[in-house]
């Protein structure tokens, strides 16, 4: 199978974005990050808004501000990722050929099975990988240290959930949660119940199906004879779109539905439509949020860029892959180099930087600072931020409605 690789900043990339080729892009210096992502497969809707981002972010850079400049010397960034067809065995495979290229700066994938082996490989050989496509644990606690994820660890992400949650009048007394028998699911419904635990919360039931299910009538049958008084899922995007289908149909309401994917997204909530107003969320980044950048301005400059740009809907996927090109960027302006990679390593390792992300800070096992998620709700058909408190632009809407009278 021939591999489909996007190539973007050299003259075909940026002439096929749209943009004029500035004078020093014949001759300027060339900055390459690579990687692999999945534009095909079971991941692919994800994998394409990850591509969306770094292209956006790129060719603002590229055309926009005419490049970089690093060290005192001007540089083009050119993305070289190819498509990895949603398959770990294939990932590895291709990040291998751009390490046998002498390939040092490396954008991540979608998703923690592909993140696992391609992030070791990164490792091993002594280059830097920034990321935010995997959270897995296991992504972080094997001592890495040249790999750089923009999303905290998946047992440190529902700190602000069980906080929102205790904020609530009424305070939920009893919490269930859903989740699939893989990496990602059983991660983040082990550090969902751990936070909820620690705030004092009941766990009702813990629902657990196998990976990428077609049906959740058991798991709700069971939920109405037990109901909690808050719904935590770990379901990826297509999942609780599923899960909230069947709980429409059938009449499964619950005070408080936190989902920790699925309403982020625009497509969610254009096929959920007025049932998705209330709909929970951590949010890492929304595009009215007061985020400060030092190309874009802020968020809104990023998305009205993206808007532009690119003919996909802007998500928090898409700002994330942006963030990593401006973080890199960022880091090889503290080091003062684009190829010294120890330098550029150390710069990422302190990184404290205002980004149209947010401030992108990393752990000492180099995953995001736990403190950068928020709580969203679905209001009105946007993601409105309702905590914590400090950057709540809108009251949360709790108890929920029921199903019945949303359609109204």
């Amino acid at each position: 199978m021939r591999r489909r690789e996007l190539i973007v900043g050299g003259a075909t990339g940026m002439a096929a974005l749209g943009g004029a080729l500035p004078a020093w892009a014949q001759g300027g210096k060339e900055l390459v990050l690579a990687g692999s992502l999945p534009l095909t497969g079971p991941a692919a809707e994800t994998g394409l808004n990850v591509q969306s981002g770094y292209v956006a972010a790129t060719s603002f850079l590229n055309e926009k501000l005419g490049g970089v400049e690093i060290g005192g010397e001007k540089y083009r960034i050119k993305l070289r990722l190819s498509d990895d067809a949603s398959d770990p065995a294939r990932a590895v495979s291709l990040v291998q050929k751009e390490l046998d290229n002498d390939t040092s700066l490396f954008l991540g994938s979608f998703g923690s099975n592909i993140l696992l082996p391609t992030t070791a490989q990164v490792e091993r050989a002594g280059k830097l990988m920034v990321q935010a496509g995997g959270a897995a644990d296991q992504i972080f606690t094997q001592g890495f240290k040249n790999i750089f994820g923009l999303f905290p660890r998946s047992t440190r992400q529902f700190d602000t959930m069980a906080r929102f949650f205790a904020s609530l009048t009424p305070k939920p007394a009893t919490v269930s949660f859903v989740s699939t028998n893989d990496g990602y699911g059983k991660s983040q419904m082990s550090g969902a119940i751990a936070s909820c635990e620690q705030q004092g919360f009941r766990v009702l039931d813990r629902f657990v199906l196998p990976e990428k299910p077609n049906d959740f009538s058991s798991v709700l049958t069971a939920m109405r004879g037990r109901m909690p008084d808050a719904l935590v899922t770990t379901l990826h995007d297509n999942e609780a779109l599923l899960l909230t289908r069947q709980m429409v149909a059938t009449g499964t309401n619950v005070k408080m539905i936190f989902h920790s994917l699925g309403p982020q997204a625009e497509n969610f909530r254009k096929v959920m439509g007025k049932y998705a107003n209330g709909l929970a969320v951590a949010v890492p980044w929304v595009e009215d949020a007061p985020f400060k950048d030092r190309f874009f301005g802020d968020a809104k400059g990023y998305a009205d860029w993206y808007r532009a740009k690119i003919n996909r809907p802007v998500s928090y996927h898409s700002a994330a892959a942006a963030a990593c090109v401006v973080t890199y960027v960022l880091a090889m302006q503290q080091a003062r180099s684009a190829t010294d990679v120890p330098s550029i390593r150390k710069a990422l390792a302190a990184a404290d930087f205002e980004t149209l992300y947010g401030r992108i800070r990393f752990t000492p096992d180099g995953d995001g600072d736990p403190q950068s998620l928020k709580v969203g709700q679905v209001q009105a058909g946007r993601i409105a931020l309702v905590f914590p408190e400090s950057v709540r632009v809108a009251p949360v809407i709790h108890p929920l409605p029921e199903w019945q009278s949303k359609a109204a």
